[in-house]
Order: C-alpha cells, then structure tokens, then sequence
C-alpha cells in the first residue's frame, strides 16, 4: 500500500450524546439546506453510525466505521461532503470506492438525492484506474475526500493492486472515511496506508441480526432442493424474494428453472453485462419481478426496501455472508424471514452460522407430502433449463457474446410455453 502520512492507531469516537438530545441532523451540525433534504427523503433521524461518524467528520477527521448492514453508512459519509462542499465548491471534490458498480450506482443516486437542491452532479465512470492511465486530461490532483465503503470486500476481491495506485495520484492533503462491515488484517493494513490519526466508530462490535427478522432452515436431500424452493415461494406467494445461490450458473439456472413454472423471476451475477445486471435490479426495486436470484454480488450494500424473504438456496461457504445476506429483508424496522437450506453435505457450515450468531435456527414447517405432488412438474421444467442453458452456451461459441447480453430470462422457454396440468405444453411454432 502506499504510504500516505503519519498513521498513529485510531483513536475511539468519543460516546455520543443521549438519544433524547439528538432528534435532527441539524443538531450534529448538519447544514440547513441539507437538513431539509434529508427531511425530503424520509430520514426523520440519524442512525447511530451517522450520530457517531458525522460530528467527527464535520471537524475534518479522518474516520474508519464500523456498522452493520443497513446502517446509514452512505448518509454517515455523504452529508459531511455534501457539507464541506457547499463551503468550497470545487469540481472532482469526493471520490468513493466500492465493490461493485451497482453499488456505486446506490451511492451516487443518494449523493444526487441529497444534493439535488444545490446541484450536485456524481459520475459512476467505472475502473477509475483505466481513466487515470488512458483518459486524457483526467487526474485527482485537487480532491479533498476519499470514501472507501466496503473496504473489507474491496480487499477480499483482490482490488488490493488497485487501491494502491489510486493512494499514489491522490493528493496526501486530504479527508479519508473508510467504511467496513468487518476490521480485518487487510482492512487494518489499507487504515495505517491511507488514514490520518484516524477515529474509529463502531456500533456493532459482534456480528447479529436484527430482532424482527424471522430465521428458519430446512434440511434437505440434495436433489430435491428444487421441488422444496418452488414448494416455499408457493406457500409464501405474494411476498418478494430475493434467493442467493452459490455460482453464475446455478442462478442463472435456478432462474430459468421459475420462469419455467410461471414465477417472474430474474438473476443477478457477475456474468452478466452491467446494462443486464442494473436492468434486473430495477426490474425487482420497481416490483415489475417479484423474485431475484442473486450471487453474492448482491448480498451486502444494496438496499432494495421490500425484501420480504430470504432464501438461502445455496448456504454460504463463509459464515459472514449469511449475516450480510439476510441483512436483505427485516430492514428499516421492518419485518422478514429468511429461510437457509442445508443438505447432506452443508451441517458443518450451518453449524457455523449457528454458533456466528449465537442462536439455533428453528425448522421451517412443510408438509412433505405436498412437495412430493411437485416432482413432476419441477422435473420437468429442469429439462427445459437445461436446454435453454445450451442454448446460451452455442450462442456464445457461435457469437462471441457474453452471457449475460442474454440471459435476463425473458425469452426463457417458460415464458414461451405454459404449463398445463403439470406437463409442458408448447406453443405453436415452438
């Protein structure tokens, strides 16, 4: 990592005032036009990472935050910027690093949200580094904040190489937030590298779920985890899913397998093109699907307010996924359930789970019989995957093309054939 000034330990964020004499942002020293927009977006009060982290970062501390999903973490670093920004206005003032570019997409609609009444402009330019190396005329020279949000699954994605770059062209003058879910080794070697006699503010210093969120598990043979997932989403029909599943191929799979069966179910993973992946994240936020199935690119950050359940499809290989990936529903002081699925050969990692968040998860209640009445069907529209599976992978031998330029599920053979009395019955010209 490049070095970039001293770097003592950081020191702890004092203990915030009582709850009872913070009600607004104005009294954590928040500007008025700021306040009001804040109003605007339903904010009634700050969280406890933005009651801890704004005041501090309103002095021009540098800051490391520590909170748990769904926190307020963008609102605990944007209003300090969008603050200092409206005493001296400058262009390419903040620059904010995150995972993934629809993150990056959240972040920036909530800096133009905040900052819609003074003008504020964000960019999403993709990999900073390629603008830096091959956009003329482009540098950071004159920035005064850098937000690393996520830090720990930056790092964990091997963006470590790049990171490293960027501290190099940015100016050593400046105001540095990071933010991460978790204090890892990594996370520790980037603060020494890049923060300032920093302030740490931590409002979870375990790892849990919120109270109103609702956890079961189901174990499972294996080959029937199909057939017990469209048993679930039909018991539960009416709510909005978001299922995760451990690979591109599985979601992508397990997608086309409900669009099969009629459910308007749509994927999310890395495979896809940007366009595609954005498209289906609207698509779920608008309530146009009522079910996406996602890898982990999705699990920590996005906030997608009307998550009703959680599914777990594939468990989590690390432990601390699962509390990030159910961090999706129960939002807000909202209720949600979250249901995991364990097989044969998934005991140890539930076990894991189990002792992470210090509780033992209660059964799900099915009524086996019921779900045996759907092997058919569910088989069925396995074959039909399968096919349309194929029929991507000739297209992109045939064509060159990604993936993920197709594969939103649209033109799925279920869409295109209906199901009729647990058979397949294909449409003329099909």
């Amino acid at each position: 990592m490049a070095a970039s000034g001293a770097h003592d330990s950081p020191t702890e964020a004092p203990q915030p005032v009582e709850d009872e004499e913070i009600k607004t942002f104005k009294d954590l020293g928040v500007t008025d036009v700021l306040c009001e927009a804040c109003d605007q977006l339903g904010w009634a009060k700050p969280t406890k990472i933005q009651t801890e982290a704004i005041p501090l970062a309103l002095q021009g501390r540098d800051i490391i935050g520590l909170a748990e999903t769904g926190s307020g973490k963008t609102g605990a670093f944007a209003l300090p910027i969008l603050n200092a920004l409206l005493e001296t206005p400058q262009r390419l003032f903040a620059l904010v690093l995150t995972p993934t570019r629809e993150l990056a997409f959240q972040i920036s609609e909530q800096f133009e949200a905040l900052g819609s009444s003074i003008g504020v402009q964000s960019a999403t330019p993709g990999r900073l580094i390629d603008h830096l190396e091959n956009t003329k005329g482009f540098n950071l020279r004159a920035l005064k904040y850098l937000v690393m949000d996520e830090a720990d699954r930056i790092l964990n994605m091997d963006f470590e190489t790049e990171v490293d770059k960027i501290l190099k062209v940015i100016p050593r003058d400046r105001k540095t937030f990071l933010f991460s879910a978790t204090m890892t080794k990594k996370v520790q070697k980037l603060q020494r590298a890049a923060l300032k006699n920093p302030v740490k503010c931590a409002v979870s210093s375990k790892y849990q779920t919120v109270e109103k969120l609702q956890q079961y598990y189901l174990f499972i043979p294996s080959k029937f985890k199909d057939t017990y997932l469209v048993y679930i989403l039909n018991e539960l029909a009416g709510n909005s899913f978001m299922i995760f599943c451990s690979t591109c191929n599985n979601t992508q799979r397990t997608a086309l397998l409900l669009r099969n069966l009629g459910f308007t179910a749509i994927p999310l993973h890395g495979q896809m093109s940007q366009s595609k992946r954005l498209g289906s994240l609207n698509k779920f936020k608008a309530k146009a699907r009522s079910i996406l199935l996602a890898t982990d690119v999705a699990s920590r950050g996005l906030d997608i307010p009307h998550v009703d359940v959680v599914i777990n499809f594939d468990i989590p290989t690390h432990s601390k996924d699962y509390i990030h990936r159910v961090g999706r529903t129960a939002r807000a002081g909202r209720s949600g359930k979250a249901i995991t699925f364990v097989t044969q050969y998934d005991v140890e990692l539930f076990q894991r789970i189990e002792h992470l968040i210090g509780k033992k998860l209660p059964v799900f209640p099915t009524q086996d019989d019921e779900v045996m009445m759907l092997t058919e069907r569910v088989t069925e529209a396995q074959r039909f995957a399968r096919m349309e599976l194929r029929e991507h992978g000739e297209k992109k031998k045939r064509k060159r093309e990604d993936v993920g330029d197709n594969d939103d599920t649209e033109g799925a053979i279920g869409v295109r054939n209906k199901v009729v009395g647990g058979k397949m019955k294909k449409r003329k010209g099909h």
